[in-house]
């Protein structure tokens, strides 16, 4: 069954690996994903994408994996090969029930506790990040999934209320500061903080910061190759938003060379409305059927790539 891996969860291997999934469904029956952790005796090393490649180049060249459909180098997994499924939901509720939660757990329950009172349904929530794999430190972030658009869209405006009544927080100078550096994206500080602040779907509780992430549960679509065409530069009007916070996300825009631009990394999901102007910086792609579309998050840092809102409305 293609779809039982979703992106969001972690796959783990017997050598200890575990990759965080980047696509639901398949290629080649393999799981198309990133090496994010390596087990080091009973403990969990967080890997940067250098030392995930390197090490995949020199140990474990087997998942190491061109996409075809994506025109890009991932890493992919067999289903054979891999021993753990790590899935947001499952470990949602183990944490709910655990007797003696850390710090971080103990964050975790109590926002899961305040959606709760709120009226959220947490069979619709899930935990992704060093949480998924119980690989938390007492800085880790909180990473949340939340499953279908409809209820993505409802939780967004509960954050907004909740910062409101100071239940939640927004993110303060040190957290905005902490966050942008982490992405080391190609944004300056000012813009990276103003397209973030009026996302709502990050917040803080007890001085800890949250995302949510939306997994939008699609049909099996039949996979068009697209071919990368160099990178672009260009300004256009967003015609159509709706799917901003997907992954990946999408925007429909107005221009006469381009249709759409779709977004892998984390950093411009939701970063334009409809009927705003936006400048963004990517690879050109076209696929067979002849149809093109800009594609930002080429590479996991998506360095020089960028979307950013230039006349709003």
């Amino acid at each position: 069954m293609t779809s039982c891996f979703q992106a969001k969860d972690f796959i783990q291997t017997k050598e200890g690996l575990v990759f965080a999934v980047v696509e639901q469904g398949l290629e080649n029956g393999k799981v198309l994903c990133f090496l994010r952790y390596q087990k080091l005796g009973i403990s969990w090393q967080k890997l940067a994408t250098s030392q995930a490649n390197q090490l995949l180049k020199i140990q474990y060249p087997q998942y190491l994996f061109y996409s075809q459909v994506k025109s890009a180098n991932l890493h992919a997994v067999s289903v054979a090969d891999i021993s753990i499924h790590h899935q947001p939901r499952q470990r949602l509720q183990l944490l709910l029930a655990k007797p003696n939660p850390d710090k971080i757990e103990q964050d975790f329950i109590d926002l899961c506790q305040l959606f709760q009172e709120q009226g959220v349904k947490l069979n619709d929530l899930g935990v992704t990040g060093s949480l998924l794999l119980g690989a938390q430190n007492s800085n880790s972030d909180i990473d949340l999934v939340v499953y279908g658009r409809k209820s993505f869209y409802q939780l967004r405006e509960l954050i907004r209320l909740l910062i409101v009544e100071d239940k939640l927080q927004q993110l303060d100078e040190s957290a905005w500061l902490d966050s942008y550096q982490r992405r080391s994206c190609d944004l300056s500080y000012a813009d990276y903080v103003w397209h973030e602040q009026r996302k709502y779907n990050k917040a803080l509780i007890q001085q800890r910061k949250y995302d949510l992430n939306l997994i939008e549960r699609s049909a099996e679509q039949e996979s068009i190759s697209y071919q990368k065409q160099g990178a672009i530069i260009i300004r256009a009007r967003v015609i159509d938003a709706q799917y901003a916070f997907d992954y990946p996300a999408r925007f429909i825009i107005e221009h006469q060379d381009v249709a759409e631009v779709v977004c892998y990394t984390a950093t411009y999901t939701g970063q334009a409305e409809q009927g705003e102007f936006i400048e963004v910086s990517g690879q050109l792609e076209v696929s067979s059927a002849g149809m093109t579309r800009i594609l930002v998050g080429s590479t996991r840092e998506a360095e020089g790539e960028y979307i950013k809102v230039v006349a709003h409305l």
